[in-house]
């Protein structure tokens, strides 16, 4: 996807998301997949629930509708980063300082390759992150050594011998009611002549899709 039509559907998508007081996390194309990740502002006590994910799509699919910066035949996802999210921009790592991530590196010696530990500062260009050693050693990682990297969803302290893990449980019981979310979200198509668009779940995040597919008129 060229920068042009990049910032073209950014300007179509951002207005959107700001109204629903969101932030556009991520606008990525890749293997015909335009994905657009929304998320809340820093320091919101929780993420995107699946209603506004579809709200947000059918907002999205009408502006398309009228007028779509996608040229050819892609899908469309509107999802939201879920509790491990993906590190690709300077801002996805400033937004993440504090929380334990896990970066696999290019072009280095094998056993070097995995690094995981706290993130403690991130710029434009370059992450420190404190290893899980005794020495707590920081090692700054720039950007373009990066492969790939995402934040590492870590459990509450382990549960003293004898007491129960209270909070693995509940988090087990929340994922076991997915399917009935999921339910729910499947009565909210919206399908026009061009397009169709369905509101999924993804995985066991707080993570949400929405995929339409669309392509050029015969």
């Amino acid at each position: 996807m060229s920068d042009a039509v990049v910032e073209r559907v950014t300007r179509m998508v951002a207005p959107l998301v700001a109204d629903l007081k969101l932030d556009l996390y991520d606008l990525e194309y890749r293997g015909g997949v335009l994905r657009i990740t929304v998320d809340t502002p820093p320091g919101s006590s929780g993420g995107v629930d699946l209603d506004t994910i579809a709200l947000l799509t059918r907002m999205i699919g009408r502006d398309f509708d009228h007028d779509d910066p996608m040229p050819g035949h892609y899908t469309l996802e509107v999802t939201s980063p879920g509790l491990e999210r993906t590190l690709r921009l300077p801002t996805h790592w400033q937004r993440e300082i504090g929380k334990t991530v896990n970066v696999r590196l290019r072009d280095v010696a094998a056993g070097d390759r995995r690094v995981q530990g706290t993130l403690v500062a991130a710029d434009e260009v370059q992450a420190t992150i404190r290893l899980d050693d005794t020495d707590l050693t920081e090692r700054v990682i720039p950007y373009a050594q990066v492969d790939r990297a995402k934040t590492v969803f870590v459990w509450g302290p382990a549960p003293k011998p004898g007491k129960a893990p209270a909070a693995k449980k509940s988090a087990a019981k929340q994922s076991a009611a997915k399917p009935t979310t999921t339910k729910s979200a499947a009565a909210k198509p919206k399908q026009t002549s061009k397009q169709k668009s369905t509101p999924t779940t993804s995985g066991p995040s707080d993570a949400a899709g929405s995929r339409k597919e669309a392509q050029e008129a015969s």
